[in-house]
């Protein structure tokens, strides 16, 4: 098998641990240096990235629908589409996020994982109004990844 064709199985295999709420096979996916970025989270580097998955699985529940799609891959690296439906945990309101991810792979882990997705419109289904009328701004985007954080934070140190 080729680096393209591991490439291609190692992103499958971590989507497919996702879409059966697997954190465990997800984060068997990543280096033990992964470092992870998003619009919700930012920047999160090792154990933060694997317990962010754990965390998310687990609130995303019964609910919790995954999907996806790999888009183009390299010998270094992939490329992915995947959507997410659930309920967001603090209003209950169900969101459909898309997210394009890119991935940098090295000696068969993934090393880099940085997810891009429209953190408007996330506002919008997840905070409803507020999230509507202020998602665009630097301002929401602080405190969306402040709650975050400090979610992560709080599950970590369960």
């Amino acid at each position: 098998m080729s680096n393209i064709d591991e490439n291609k199985a190692l992103i499958n295999r971590f989507y497919t641990a996702f879409r059966e709420k697997d954190a465990m096979g997800m984060n068997a996916c990543y280096a033990e240096n992964i470092v992870f970025e998003d619009p919700a989270f930012g920047r999160l580097n090792g154990d933060e990235a694997r317990a962010m998955w754990s965390m998310l699985v687990e609130r995303g529940g019964k609910e919790l629908t995954i999907s996806h799609k790999v888009l183009d891959v390299t010998n270094g690296g992939a490329k992915a589409h995947w959507e997410a439906v659930y309920p967001f945990s603090q209003t209950l309101r169900i969101v459909h996020n898309k997210i394009t991810a890119e991935f940098i792979i090295e000696d068969g882990k993934i090393v880099h994982h940085k997810d891009h997705f429209n953190l408007w419109k996330w506002s919008s289904m997840a905070l409803g109004l507020p999230g509507m009328l202020l998602g665009w701004s630097g301002f929401m985007k602080k405190k969306i990844q402040g709650q975050a954080k400090k979610a992560l934070d709080k599950y970590m140190n369960q």
